[in-house]
């Protein structure tokens, strides 16, 4: 054996040992006390790099969570506002019909249904004013993409969450084509000799049909006034009317291609061509041309910008005349100008840039509910109703059918953006954070049992090597066996 004593070379050796001992005792520590495997970039530089990553989608996944379950709280709040609006509507229309009874009605009831209906209105638009989650506004067309039409018979109708806002001076509105409603033409006049004979009529419209025939000894005018309250009480959608001559005209009162009736008459040319032989009428026409330069879809008065184009679900009302300042596409001359606004609500609803959603409150101010209906009463909104008189009252109840299918349409848009957008991406972020967690912790926790067994290993390991050091320190001591 080597008695050398300047370098113990088995005391350094054992020392190096004992020093690898120590630290893989002191790593096995460091990861039973963190509970991870990697602490630092030296555990492993690439489970780092991944491991980062996860954690801060998981984060972003989890405030996602946060931000869907808020989302919904004010869906539902809007939804509960607009609730008791669309109770309100059913209400004022009880109270149409109640008006529209005009055989039983006096004045005194007709003005305390109109006090009734204003009274109503204001509660609306103190609902529109006062349904707020936090400090925004829901329902007074502030969290929407809300438009105005510039230009004589334009008039803005709605714009979607897809809709653009528009440039400065709006969106030129260009008509090559305007809306018609369909109606026949008789040929021939109701005469007296034909009232006296037992003229009879039949007409024929959305399911509803008025079989007529007139009273001998009436005039020619009495006739045409019961006809017209025939219609009017079995509630067919059009409009009779003569022309001084006593030639009748039978006009739908909605315009555009879906609209249709058919009538006859028993005398050739007073309705119907043949007599006997019911006739339908000519048809309408749906409005035609251009939103912004971009093609839009007609439907009676209405034009909607198409889908894909920047002014996707913008739609106009046109009542105007067809003029050379709306004859042509390629000039300077237009039917108007519409700006649009998009203040519509978007919500952040994933971990990563551009997972947002977006939906349209809609304005529930009784100036902006029933815009878009033609009414003989001129009512542009529902602000507008008046139930003084019958004529007014059918109009109210064709305004308020109106409030009630958008209000109605909103809250089913609501309903199914809550269902099928915010509550099933909740469904999905979950599952993601927690299949990404699982996956982070794969990478990063440590095995506690693996590592017990581990530090168990090293704690031994560490006394082994302390005991040998100290028996290596004294090999040299052998030495003074020789001097003796």
């Amino acid at each position: 054996m080597s008695l050398r004593i300047n370098h113990n070379t088995t005391a350094i050796n054992t020392h190096r040992n004992l020093l690898n001992n120590d630290a893989r005792l002191a790593k096995s520590l460091e990861r039973l006390s963190s509970g991870m495997k990697v602490n630092r970039a030296a555990d492993g530089a690439a489970n780092l790099i991944i491991s980062e990553q996860m954690r801060a989608q998981i984060s972003g996944i989890t405030q996602a969570i946060d931000n869907s379950e808020t989302a919904v709280n004010m869906i539902q709040t809007a939804e509960g506002a607009l609730t008791e609006v669309n109770n309100l509507l059913v209400k004022i229309r009880q109270l149409a019909i109640h008006a529209a009874n005009e055989g039983a009605n006096d004045e005194v009831m007709l003005l305390a249904d109109q006090f009734e209906i204003d009274n109503a209105l204001e509660t609306i638009d103190r609902i529109t004013n006062a349904t707020q989650f936090g400090l925004k506004k829901l329902l007074d067309g502030s969290q929407g993409a809300n438009g105005v039409a510039n230009g004589r018979g334009l008039e803005f109708i709605s714009a979607s969450p897809e809709t653009a806002s528009s440039p400065v001076d709006g969106y030129v509105v260009r008509v090559q084509q305007l809306g018609s409603r369909a109606f026949l033409q008789g040929e021939a006049a109701l005469t007296q000799e034909m009232v006296d004979a037992g003229e009879e009529f039949t007409i024929s419209e959305g399911g509803r049909t008025v079989s007529f025939r007139t009273t001998p000894g009436d005039t020619v005018q009495q006739s045409i006034g019961k006809l017209r309250n025939e219609i009017n009480q079995l509630g067919l959608d059009v409009e009779l009317t003569a022309d001084e001559d006593g030639v009748l005209r039978l006009t739908h009162n909605q315009y555009g291609s879906e609209t249709e009736f058919s009538a006859a008459s028993s005398t050739a040319g007073v309705l119907s061509a043949t007599g006997g032989i019911m006739e339908a009428g000519e048809g309408g026409e749906d409005i035609q041309g251009t939103i912004g330069g971009h093609v839009a879809t007609g439907r009676g008065q209405v034009l909607t910008g198409g889908e894909g184009t920047a002014v996707e679900g913008l739609s106009v009302r046109y009542t105007g005349e067809v003029t050379s300042e709306v004859d042509s596409d390629d000039s300077d001359e237009h039917a108007g100008r519409v700006v649009v606004k998009q203040n519509s609500l978007v919500f952040q609803v994933g971990a990563n840039a551009g997972q947002t959603v977006a939906v349209s409150l809609q304005n529930t101010n009784t100036r902006t509910l029933g815009r878009g209906v033609a009414t003989r009463s001129g009512f542009q909104s529902l602000r507008e109703v008046n139930v003084l008189d019958p004529v007014k009252a059918q109009d109210t109840l064709t305004m308020v059918d109106k409030a009630i299918n958008d209000t109605t349409k909103t809250r089913a848009s609501m309903g199914a953006f809550q269902k099928n957008t915010l509550e099933s991406n909740l469904q999905q972020l979950r599952i993601t954070a927690e299949n990404l967690i699982s996956a982070e912790s794969t990478i990063r926790d440590a095995d506690m049992a693996a590592e017990v067994a581990e530090f168990t290993r090293n704690s031994i390991m560490v006394q082994s090597s302390t005991a040998m050091l100290a028996q290596a320190n004294q090999t040299p001591r052998s030495v003074l066996t020789l001097i003796q």
